[in-house]
């Protein structure tokens, strides 16, 4: 590993303790990992902040988090969980060169993590605030969702540490996504002796998926998308069954659930054939409206520290930051590192922006947490929220016949 020899004090403290985060591998599906990598996160934290960590697992999977006292007013949100499998150090060892560090996580989203550590460690007052760091997130939060919108429920503002856009754009919008599974269900026969008692379940498919295909808006910026398939067995027999799974990218809760009604209404085309559809919304979207104010904060605040105009972006990617705003929290997202290459082989941030943006956060929570940073809206009747409207359309199962 090669540095430089003239680096920020600030910079390589943070350097050092991503490594220590990256060096423990941790694949959203190996609950062994992941345990792990919470003690290391656990650790981490502990030594920074002056306070332990709570380890929360659920359904044997292992989240860390940290509360202050005081009326929650503040929720610093991020995982620990990576995409990249156990052993993928040795063909993508972590190392800073040139300016960049790399490693498996890096990017997404381990120095966001530290960030958070470093900028919560510059704070004299952390009552009010809650620091969850999940370990799921890359696999759609199945067993942290509930603990991230109870979270968020209590709080002003919710502030995720997911990595930047391009530039060091904050994240003020996302899609929210829904998957599916289509099982279609046919009737096997012999290819060549009798193909007419068979019902193609590959043929069944095949309409669906074009069916599905349809069900997107682009004028909407709505994405539905067949993706993986299955079908049939051997090369000579009428397949009698065959599945797809889709993938549906939102921007408004309304078009979430038309496009939710119109799977559950899927009819199959081939007389027999079967349908059963299982699957629904998985995260809501989050819409600009509800980083509105804290974006202007942010910027305001990265003006007044030096750091330069602070972009926005709207992204079709979903994170845990969608859970939050779903709930009616106000939530800004991308407040961690810069860099890019999340999930590919060039994964990596840019050591040199670690304590400008480390500073910004530092300044956006403190300002929270005082009395005149609340965001107003938190007292008293609330409008109907995303979650509330979506309630209910997640984990059915519904068949459909002839």
């Amino acid at each position: 590993m090669r540095r430089s020899g003239n680096e920020d004090p600030a910079a390589a403290a943070m350097v050092a303790d991503i490594d220590r985060l990256v060096r423990c591998e941790s694949p959203s599906e190996d609950l062994a990992a992941v345990a792990r990598s919470a003690e290391a996160v656990a650790e981490v934290g502990a030594r920074l902040l002056g306070a332990e960590a709570e380890r929360v697992v659920v359904d044997g999977r292992t989240h860390v988090r940290w509360r202050f006292g005081g009326e929650p007013r503040v929720l610093l949100l991020g995982h620990h969980d990576t995409v990249w499998p156990v052993g993928s150090l040795r063909t993508h060892p972590f190392e800073v060169r040139d300016g960049l560090l790399r490693g498996p996580g890096c990017f997404d989203m381990k120095a966001g993590l530290v960030m958070a550590f470093h900028a919560l460690a510059a704070l004299d007052d952390l009552d009010g605030l809650t620091l969850l760091v999940t370990g799921d997130e890359e696999t759609g939060s199945l067993s942290s969702r509930e603990l991230i919108e109870d979270e968020a429920r209590g709080c002003a503002a919710a502030l995720v540490l997911e990595a930047a856009g391009p530039g060091g754009a904050l994240k003020t919008a996302r899609k929210g996504v829904s998957r599916y599974e289509v099982l279609v269900r046919g009737r096997a026969a012999h290819a060549g002796l009798e193909p007419e008692r068979g019902v193609n379940a590959s043929v069944e498919l095949a309409r669906q998926v074009v069916a599905v295909a349809g069900l997107g808006d682009p004028a909407l910026g709505t994405t539905v998308t067949p993706t993986r398939l299955e079908a049939g067995t051997t090369v000579n027999t009428v397949p009698g069954s065959a599945r797809f799974e889709v993938d549906a990218r939102i921007w408004e809760a309304a078009e979430q659930i038309r496009v939710h009604t119109a799977m559950l209404g899927l009819r199959p085309a081939l007389e027999g054939a079967e349908l059963e559809i299982r699957g629904g919304p998985n995260r809501p979207p989050l819409p600009a409206a509800a980083s509105a104010d804290l974006f202007e904060r942010a910027r305001r605040l990265a003006a007044a520290l030096g750091l330069g105009p602070l972009a926005s972006l709207a992204v079709g990617g979903a994170s845990d930051g969608n859970f939050t705003a779903g709930v009616g929290t106000p939530t800004l997202d991308g407040l961690g590192a810069v860099g890019g290459g999340a999930h590919a082989d060039d994964e990596h941030v840019v050591v040199a922006e670690l304590p400008g943006r480390t500073r910004l956060l530092t300044a956006l929570v403190a300002e929270l947490l005082s009395a005149r940073g609340c965001p107003p809206g938190r007292t008293g009747a609330r409008p109907p929220v995303l979650a509330d409207q979506l309630q209910g359309l997640t984990g059915w199962n519904h068949d459909r016949r002839d």
